[in-house]
């Protein structure tokens, strides 16, 4: 806030002109003073202890009448030992409300020429099998991310790269070939990331099978593993493919299309899109030629089978293969290359990888290997590391079939946000088109929000129930609360009542309403500091706490019958901003709020 900033220059300058001592501002601790006590703002003074001399009491009531001398804001302050709790005046309250009243986009910078250029990668599917659980916290972190970093002013690309080659690719494209009869989406009426998803399961169980027989002949299970009719069909048929064999690159475009064409259902009915997407099977080659670069600068090295490997010992690390003996890339080559083909594309200014905890070695290791290799902006890359989502009945394994699927999920959601609105009659007297619209939309706000949320570090458990509780911190509790305050609106209008934005300095305001007021005025560092930390959760969690707020002021507070014009009409205007901070703070989550429900 601004009058932190204030309040900052001046207690410097308060040091320096009470006790002749230079302070470095970082050293000024303000904080939000806590609801036991008076105050809007608290200063921490036991560092300046030492340079008054005096007691920690005595300090903080010398700066403190400093302050109310010289910060025109400050109307009082009180002392609580070492802790100084100054009160900021109503009136500059009031003008912190006409501020935001003035400003549609209150809360947001947009970017401009000189504004920096963040390329955002997320989602980062297998075309193996359709998204799940685990892609939908991923896909939904990645957005929002993209949408707060916007909002502070930069200019974001948001991308994807579709890991669409390797040994995983094969495995559901030799199921097909063996077992598959050729079945097609429309032949079985089955959507393509689906079908293909059912043949790497079925590779699975195959193989499993034929383990089992080889060392019921007497073969060890490492044997087993590596010599099993189906793995050795899958290598041969990856070799084919970096060979350009026509029938497999043919078998894998067709394949990879019913592919897309699911996915782009996926994303399109979680509200989700990239500005570029870029595929492995064209970044991996680059990525073998700066391999290969580095092998003939002596960057890394060969061992007898063939296989290229990168020395980490000297930072801490240990070993790391790049590419195997038969010369085929691992996803460490591929990252390589699309880093390059990214920096080559766009001059970005930093490169941010949603990619989950597991990960975390991983783009450690590529940030030394691109530096390694030359590449300025290896140092730079930023990996938003995540926890991990489960579902109250554990983890999911995609070979084996126990995943939850991303289209499941959400048909599910809306079935349960069907089944919950119309036993609290939410919807009553909207017809079937208009409730099927808004069943959709409480569905995709429960989910959104629970998984946003939560801080991105944490693994987190999904309960689909919970999160369409219509009261406490749930996506559709904040939608309710937003279609409430159009209804009060809406009645205000149809009413006649005219609401004057300008709101004079002076009006009286009680305490629930500057409470409002002051949430209000810390959305703009709310959006600043979710991008500063990367967490959709700070701003998820403001808009619940502003809510909560709000319908508590609702419950004890008139607003359209209250007689008294002035108070009227802060109310509204109160009301008016909450309702614009809701659905500008629900979009940087990439969540829609309805008008009534």
């Amino acid at each position: 806030m601004l009058i932190e900033l204030k309040i900052r220059d001046q207690i410097v300058e308060a040091i320096e002109k009470c006790y002749h001592q230079q302070v470095d501002p970082s050293l000024v601790q303000l904080q939000n003073t806590r609801e036991e006590f008076e105050g809007d703002i608290t200063l921490v003074v036991f560092p300046f202890v030492r340079m008054s001399k005096k007691s920690p009491e005595q300090t903080a009531a010398e700066i403190g009448e400093y302050l109310q001398q010289h910060v025109a804001e400050v109307d009082k302050f009180n002392v609580v030992k070492g802790f100084l709790n100054l009160v900021i005046s109503s009136s500059y309250w009031l003008s912190v409300l006409n501020s935001a009243s003035a400003n549609a986009n209150f809360g947001i910078t947009e970017p401009n020429e000189s504004s920096k250029l963040v390329m955002v990668e997320y989602s980062s599917p297998n075309t193996n099998k359709p998204l799940h659980l685990g892609h939908i916290r991923n896909n939904l972190l990645g957005f929002s991310l993209c949408e707060i970093l916007k909002a502070n002013g930069n200019k974001v690309v948001k991308t994807n790269i579709v890991n669409d080659r390797g040994i995983h690719i094969c495995k559901s494209m030799y199921a097909w070939k063996m077992w598959g009869n050729g079945q097609t989406p429309e032949s079985t009426g089955i959507k393509g990331d689906h079908l293909v998803g059912n043949f790497y399961v079925r590779f699975d169980q195959e193989y499993k099978k034929e383990i089992e027989a080889l060392i019921g002949q007497g073969e060890s299970r490492e044997y087993a593993e590596q010599n099993a009719i189906s793995m050795l069909g899958a290598r041969e048929m990856l070799l084919k493919w970096e060979a350009k064999d026509p029938e497999t690159v043919e078998l894998w475009t067709m394949m990879n299309n019913w592919v897309y064409n699911g996915f782009d259902v996926t994303y399109k009915e979680l509200g989700v899109d990239f500005d570029k997407i870029y595929y492995e099977s064209e970044t991996y080659l680059y990525g073998k030629e700066e391999v290969l670069r580095g092998l003939a600068e002596g960057i890394f090295y060969q061992q007898e089978d063939s296989s290229v490997w990168a020395d980490l010992s000297a930072e801490g690390l240990d070993q790391k293969i790049l590419l195997r003996s038969d010369g085929t890339s691992v996803y460490m080559t591929q990252d390589i290359g699309t880093a390059k083909e990214r920096f080559q594309d766009y001059h970005i200014n930093k490169m941010i990888y949603v990619v989950g905890n597991e990960q975390n070695y991983h783009f450690q290791v590529l940030s030394i290997l691109l530096d390694k290799l030359g590449f300025e902006f290896g140092k730079g890359l930023h990996h938003f590391s995540y926890g991990m989502v489960e579902l109250p009945q554990g983890k999911m394994k995609s070979r084996e079939g126990t995943v939850v699927d991303a289209d499941d999920l959400m048909a599910e959601m809306i079935e349960v946000s069907r089944k919950t609105s119309e036993e609290l009659g939410k919807l009553e007297g909207y017809t079937p088109e208009q409730a099927a619209i808004t069943y959709k939309m409480i569905a995709l706000a429960a989910l959104k929000y629970f998984m946003l949320k939560v801080d991105p570090k944490k693994n987190m458990l999904f309960n689909p129930e919970e999160s369409i509780d219509f009261n406490g911190n749930t996506g559709p509790f904040i939608q309710y609360t937003y279609a409430r305050i159009r209804s009060v609106l809406r009645k205000a209008a149809d009413r006649g009542i005219e609401i004057n934005h300008l709101i004079g300095t002076e009006t009286a305001v009680g305490m629930k309403e500057l409470q409002l007021i002051k949430l209000i005025s810390q959305f703009p560092d709310a959006v600043k500091e979710a991008s500063d930390n990367y967490s959709p959760a700070l701003v998820a969690n403001y808009i619940y706490e502003l809510v909560k707020e709000f319908n508590q002021f609702y419950h004890y507070f008139p607003i359209l019958i209250e007689e008294n014009v002035e108070i009227r009409n802060l109310r509204l205007i109160i009301s008016e901003n909450v309702g614009k901070i809701i659905k500008t703070g629900m979009k940087l989550l990439g969540i829609d709020v309805p008008e009534r429900m």
